[in-house]
Parts: structure tokens; sequence; C-alpha cells
């Protein structure tokens, strides 16, 4: 796939006041500091479309781009940051459940991992409630250049094995590098396989 068009449409903390334009919707979230801004940038070779900060939790809203005008990439807040107060955490929880729930144009959501951590009980908790619910989701393995080759593997094939214990089969991963850009082809490849097996449920 060929980016041709990036376009900011609109933050918001109300599914309801969400795009209504009927196209495929892919949602981004991991932890914050995952380098989700970082991914998104680099799919999309736009080097400020997402918002890229210092301070992990700045995405606090529900953040629609348009791509190629005919898909919604949505970036969505970071779970798991302790310096956010409770009380946002709380709304944060809120707005993002009922996303999950209530969005019907949604047809995959990437689950963003740090390659360079073992198994977090945030984020299996978090693939737990997308299964409960029904909501098809992919695993992105982030900042893989951050690790040699052997490393790296080690890492993911131990997260495969952690996730066996409750996914059968395990959901499909990428790894990736904003840095070098790495699974930037596969990952398009899959997003633009999976537009063409639901354009007929968007007509």
């Amino acid at each position: 796939m060929k980016i041709k068009s990036a376009e900011f449409i609109m933050s918001n903390s109300n599914v309801t006041k969400a795009p209504k334009d009927r196209i495929p919707e892919y949602a981004f979230i991991g932890r914050s500091n995952v380098g989700k801004s970082s991914l998104i940038n680099m799919l999309m070779e736009r080097k400020e479309l997402a918002k890229i900060s210092g301070k992990p939790g700045k995405t606090q809203l529900i953040n629609h781009f348009k791509i190629n005008n005919d898909w919604f990439l949505v970036d969505l807040p970071g779970y798991g940051y302790a310096q956010i107060s409770k009380k946002k955490r709380t709304i944060f929880q809120f707005f993002i459940e009922n996303y999950f729930k209530e969005r019907e144009q949604l047809v995959c959501t990437f689950v963003l991992i740090d390659s360079r951590h073992d198994p977090q009980k945030i984020d299996l908790e978090f693939m737990q409630f997308l299964g409960d619910n029904q909501i098809p989701f992919c695993i992105v393995f982030t900042k893989a250049d951050k690790l040699g080759s052997s490393k790296l593997n080690h890492q993911i094939n131990a997260y495969k094995k952690k996730l066996a214990n409750f996914w059968d089969p395990i959901p499909t991963s990428f790894v990736t590098s904003s840095s070098t850009s790495y699974g930037r082809e596969e990952f398009l490849e899959f997003i633009d396989g999976i537009n063409k097996d639901v354009a007929k449920d968007f007509k």
C-alpha cells in the first residue's frame, strides 16, 4: 500500500461524535511510552502527523486520521501511566471502553508492545478485554532496533509462549522499528488486505 494522503480529521472523547464515514477503521493503543506516535508517523511517512512528546501519556483523546481517503487510523490514549491522575485514568477507561464497544467501523485494533519488556499484566488484561468483547486485534512489537537480533527473537518468542496460555491460535503479530522503518511494508500490506476483505461491508 502506498500512502498518498494522511489527514487529521478530529479529536474527541465521545464515540458518538466520531466521524460518520462508512470506511474501515484501525485503532492503535498501548502502554504509554510504547512508541505509538513514532510508529504512526513511520507508517504514514509523516514526521509530525501524530504528536510525539517526551512526556508519556500525552495523547488524551480519540484522534481520527483519514488515510488515502478510504480508511481511518485512530490514535487512542495510552494506558498504564502512573503519573496520570486516578480521575483521568477513570475517564480514559470509560471513553476508550465505549469506543471499542460501540464503534461499528472498527475492523482491527493494534495493541503495541515494547519488545524490550517481558509480558506485562496490564497488556494481557487489555487483550483479554478485547477478546471477551470479540474485538479483532493484532500485536505490534515496537522498538525492535533497541535489541540485537538474538535478544529480540528471545523476547518475542517468550511473549508468544506466554500468550499461548490464553490464546489458541495466538494473535497475529508484527515486529517494527520506527527508527529503521522495519516492518512497515508488511504492516501496510496487512491493512490493505483487510480493506479488500471488508469492502463489501462498507458499501
